[in-house]
């Protein structure tokens, strides 16, 4: 008999959700806005589709939200994104739904389930970057999650990168994210469009014909057709997430980077300069065996995927 589990993807714009099967199969999903800065809707949306998925008969609910998570997986301690502080999410859900519920960072859920049933099948040491407006990332040792004493291990984005470089809205400076994340990229492809004009007309044709309308979307596109000003921020961007990686491989030793987030849809444009200069840089480059640097091949499901199975086996 098959059994199913719910997963939860809760982030600031919308809320992701699919049954998912034993072998990580979504069988059916749906998705909601986010309640902006209201706890309480959020907490009966899901309470909504678990009634929704009702036919199912979801044995347990795993939630991944963007924020720290507590070593309990129950509280939600803080969701910037959400504007939330100390949410007691495992509890409301559960006197909601009657059905058990697991709490956990949406990256670590993610890594979980490129673990399980993404790129990072068949290795038992792994570590997800995600890149999007920030960075986050998951770890896997020896086939297990790990989260850390406190539940808020792998906060790779505020790994220091730069002495005294950009502020970050973490509140300290030269954060690995503010020169490798989605923001970084439409920053420093701003910066040289407006440096490199008469290079960049292709650039500026996709947006409103200013740097300061450039998208994400613009630079991928651009790039791809072999814009020069898009190309180089992609390089730029490459060679940081790379310095980044560098420092994690010394401390954690993986057997595989998996590269995740919304800036993955520019696929090699970002991971072939990162691949290039990690393999200049890392610790005994000389003497080990390179993990490779692969794209998440679960995409946005990766979080759904990772929550329910981390319920299934909670």
């Amino acid at each position: 008999m098959v059994s199913y589990t719910l997963g939860i993807d809760i982030g600031g714009t919308k809320i992701a959700a699919g049954v998912v099967a034993e072998d990580g199969e979504i069988v059916v999903q749906d998705r909601r806005a986010t309640p902006a800065r209201n706890a309480r809707a959020v907490i009966e949306a899901i309470a909504d589709l678990a009634v929704q998925f009702r036919e199912y008969d979801p044995e347990a609910i795993g939630i991944g939200v963007a924020g720290l998570v507590d070593a309990g997986r129950s509280r939600v301690m803080m969701a910037p994104n959400l504007a939330w502080q100390d949410v007691a999410l495992r509890e409301d859900v559960e006197a909601l739904t009657n059905l058990p519920t697991i709490v956990e960072n949406d990256a670590n859920a993610a890594a979980w389930g490129e673990y399980r049933f993404g790129a990072g099948q068949g290795v038992t040491d792994l570590v997800t970057v995600t890149v999007g407006t920030g960075i986050g990332g998951g770890i896997v040792s020896g086939g297990e999650l790990q989260r850390g004493a406190h539940g808020m291990a792998a906060e790779f984005g505020h790994i220091r990168v730069v002495a005294d470089g950009r502020l970050c809205a973490c509140g300290r400076r030269g954060c690995w994210e503010q020169y490798a994340s989605g923001n970084a990229l439409v920053r420093i492809t701003r910066e040289l469009a407006l440096d490199r004009r008469d290079e960049a007309g292709l650039l500026l044709s996709l947006g409103d014909g200013t740097p300061e309308g450039i998208s994400g979307r613009d630079i991928t596109n651009a790039a791809r057709r072999g814009d020069p000003v898009a190309v180089a921020a992609f390089e730029t961007v490459g060679t940081w997430l790379a310095v980044g990686m560098v420092d994690v491989a010394a401390l954690l030793d993986p057997a595989v980077f998996v590269i995740g987030g919304g800036v993955i849809e520019a696929e090699e444009l970002l991971l072939a300069p990162a691949r290039r200069i990690f393999a200049q840089d890392v610790v005994g480059r000389d003497f080990r065996e390179l993990p490779p640097i692969l794209p998440a091949a679960l995409g946005n499901h990766a979080g759904i995927s990772g929550a329910a199975d981390l319920a299934r086996l909670r």
